[in-house]
């Protein structure tokens, strides 16, 4: 095997093991917090409650009162933990900071809201703000990575992500505080997945920016 078939075996290798990290992230959060919702004892509603009601039953001793706790909050590490690894693969072939920064940020935010579950103050809130913004942020610079017309799409995503964190009290009551919330941080999950399934797709002789870093 010569030089550039090992090149191109790497890079073949990074896009399947980033685009499989993402996939599988965007799938376990999104199941993750509907099989908590699943399991919460009671009181709890998409439209009135926060995503992360779901990480807050705590008892008054301080130990985790639900197993929609556990579930919600072993979700959000791991695939936290996911997206970090595939930003790594991600940079490695394209070379792209600006699209890689936030995906990195992205996958920071998701394992600190595991981490800190709501009662911890401020940290989880912080955490769940970085989760908004460089989720929006990085739907939108991936363009610099995907082809049209995905890359119209991702952008959209991300648009709508950072327009509902900007303008959340303006929708929450129509929605409430949970619709709200969902509509902020769905489209990065999906936006996530599809991302995922992209990388998976990309094939030898597909116009994309590999060209241009390769």
């Amino acid at each position: 095997m010569n030089i550039n078939e090992i090149i191109k075996s790497d890079i073949r290798a990074s896009l399947a093991k980033s685009g499989i990290l993402l996939f599988l992230a965007g799938f376990m959060i999104f199941m993750g917090i509907i099989t908590g919702e699943i399991f919460y004892k009671s009181g709890f509603t998409t439209r009135d409650s926060y995503i992360s009601e779901l990480a807050t039953s705590v008892s008054p001793e301080g130990t985790i009162d639900q197993p929609s706790a556990s579930i919600f909050n072993y979700t959000m590490i791991i695939s936290g933990i996911m997206v970090i690894i595939a930003a790594w693969f991600i940079q490695n072939v394209f070379k792209k900071y600006l699209s890689t920064i936030p995906l990195f940020l992205l996958g920071i935010g998701l394992s600190g809201v595991g981490i800190f579950p709501g009662n911890i103050v401020p940290w989880h809130f912080l955490f769940a703000l970085v989760i908004f913004i460089c989720g929006g942020i990085a739907a939108i610079t991936s363009f610099k990575i995907v082809i049209s017309p995905l890359r119209y799409i991702f952008i959209s995503l991300g648009i709508i992500a950072l327009v509902f964190l900007i303008f959340n009290k303006v929708f929450t009551p129509a929605l409430g505080a949970g619709g709200a919330e969902r509509w902020l941080f769905y489209p990065i999950v999906f936006w996530v997945t599809g991302m995922g399934a992209y990388l998976l797709g990309i094939k030898d002789g597909h116009k994309n920016t590999l060209s241009a870093n390769h």
